[in-house]
């Protein structure tokens, strides 16, 4: 005799389904946190040896500020936002007079240094390097201009804002190229999440629907 098998309920785990679906999302806002997905860059920096440095007499050359890192981050950033506005005041003004002298202890904090750096480099100062624990910086003068009967269409200033916007606009074009190749390589794992996704909505809706009925 063939023994009939007996039909069985199907059993769905429902916080099991809500969890293969939430969880991605938690660990994608956790990465979108940490900065998982931010882009870095690199800085030239040279070190000058100490006879260019002697030579030059760049200790001075300037009437140097002072900014002094020793650590203490609640303050750090408040000294950043200082030294961003003076060394863009240098640029601006083609200050010869005075510099900048930027002063590292042993517990200097990295993050601190490449702020730094990246001060120096967004804001064009002129010249800046590292000779010990020591960065001096300071502009050069303003270039003169030569008189000929030359027509040129805008000014300096233009000219400069106009190459920096297109620094900007080229930097994000490369991001974008960056996320559109990032989500050309990866769409068969996106695409595959979202099928998951969706077929878990449906199996709840119909469970829901089933236990409605059942309970009927």
């Amino acid at each position: 005799m063939i023994e009939k098998r007996e039909k069985r309920k199907k059993i769905f785990y429902v916080p099991g389904m809500i969890s293969l679906v939430l969880i991605p999302l938690f660990c994608l806002y956790h990465f979108y946190k940490v900065d998982a997905f931010k882009t870095y860059g690199v800085l030239h920096f040279g070190l000058p040896n100490k006879e260019d440095f002697e030579k030059h007499k760049v200790g001075h050359l300037r009437k140097y500020r002072i900014f002094n890192f020793n650590n203490q981050k609640s303050k750090e950033e408040q000294k950043l936002k200082e030294l961003r506005f003076f060394i863009r005041d240098l640029v601006k003004n083609y200050d010869t007079i005075n510099g900048t002298k930027i002063q590292f202890g042993i517990k200097t904090d990295y993050n601190t240094f490449v702020d730094v750096m990246s001060i120096m480099s967004e804001e064009k100062m002129s010249v800046w390097s590292l000779f010990g624990n020591t960065m001096y910086a300071f502009a050069h003068p303003k270039p003169k201009v030569k008189k000929d009967n030359r027509f040129f269409c805008g000014t300096p200033k233009y000219a400069e804002e106009n190459s920096m916007r297109m620094e900007e606009e080229n930097r994000k074009k490369e991001l974008q190229i960056f996320q559109i190749q990032f989500l050309k390589q990866q769409w068969l794992i996106l695409l595959g999440y979202l099928g998951l996704v969706l077929l878990n909505i449906f199996t709840v809706v119909k469970f829901n629907k089933t236990q409605k009925y059942n309970q009927k």
